[in-house]
């Protein structure tokens, strides 16, 4: 007897809300995401015998009708093939933290600890993570923007070259909206404010800092500008801040926000390492990309709009402190 050329499976009651293909990378891990695509603009895959889209979420209940050639091990030339020692760990570090995804770019909600780019003594980082999925992604994905090791919060990624183009120059003409959260020592006065402020690399041991420039140095300083504005705060000891950088200078926003004298609380090269320490407070950085906002390079009038969830050690700090993460929408 011959293999059935389709089959149906029901989506299970802890999968209702789920959307379509982020069941297919549980389900399928090995269905990429231009390849899901082309079996739902063909019909193939359905659900409840109805086309739908890969954004679409499914009910508890639902039928999804699956051609029986996603079963079979997937056909990867050699150019596509994952190099060896990527591990499952490193592949589930992705997949569990994609916030959004089409055919042209992949959101990343990036965890703390881990760098974006490798570089002296730096092994492990997305950028070779991604390099090493590239038989999930069809395309080497290139990364559009940077964030510290200790930052979290939204990464944006781009699948393929023309799309790292063109989000590249979205960056540069500054269309793309920027905000953090962050919690730092004390309570900034006045509440709302723009700090501007040249920025030069620091010289020494701590090449890899910056500080606000000062006469003279105007031929290497750096133009940077960061809007802030207080959230919460906790008498006087610390605020809940959003910030929204104009500029996207290295270590801008922590270098800013020492130079005000409101140090990032756990920040160990601008001076918040110390703050609240004696509180119990995890002395991770509480800096998080939390919301990014810019056109979608290919959709006619379309944007993309991603929020990435506060990260564990800081949702720790804001029960501490008696702050409501959902109180205030950014």
């Amino acid at each position: 007897m011959s293999a059935p050329t389709v089959e149906t499976i029901r989506v299970k009651s802890n999968e209702d809300g789920l959307r379509l293909d982020r069941w297919f990378r549980i389900h399928f891990p090995d269905v990429g995401y231009t390849y899901l695509q082309k079996l739902l603009r063909s019909g193939q895959v359905r659900v409840d015998s109805k086309r739908v889209q890969a954004n679409d979420r499914l009910a508890a209940g639902a039928e999804v009708r699956v051609p029986h050639v996603v079963r079979q091990p997937a056909k990867t030339s050699p150019s596509v093939r994952p190099p060896p020692g990527l591990s499952k760990a490193d592949r589930d570090l992705i997949e569990r933290n994609i916030l959004f995804e089409d055919e042209h770019v992949l959101v990343l909600n990036k965890p703390f600890g881990i760098a974006v780019q490798g570089g002296t003594g730096t092994k492990r980082h997305i950028d070779g993570i991604l390099a090493g999925m590239i038989d999930r992604f069809g395309d080497r994905p290139r990364l559009v923007h940077r964030l510290d090791r200790d930052t979290t919060g939204v990464l944006l990624v781009a699948k393929h070259r023309d799309a790292a183009a063109k989000l590249g120059r979205i960056f540069q003409t500054r269309s793309a909206a920027k905000t953090y959260w962050a919690l730092v020592k004390g309570v900034p006065r006045p509440p709302q404010g723009k700090i501007e402020a040249a920025l030069v690399k620091a010289s020494g041991p701590d090449g890899d800092r910056v500080r606000r420039a000062r006469p003279g140095e105007q031929d290497v300083a750096m133009h940077a500008t960061t809007h802030y504005s207080v959230i919460d705060r906790v008498a006087h000891k610390a605020a809940w801040v959003s910030l929204k950088p104009v500029t996207g200078r290295q270590h801008q926003l922590r270098a800013h926000m020492a130079s005000i004298g409101h140090p990032i609380i756990g920040d160990n090269k601008y001076e918040g390492h110390q703050a609240l320490a004696d509180s119990g407070i995890d002395q991770k950085l509480h800096l998080h990309a939390r919301r990014l906002i810019l056109p979608h390079p290919f959709v006619q009038g379309g944007k993309i709009d991603a929020t990435a969830p506060l990260p564990e050690h800081m949702l720790k700090t804001w029960d501490m402190l008696g702050l409501d993460p959902n109180r205030f929408q950014e």
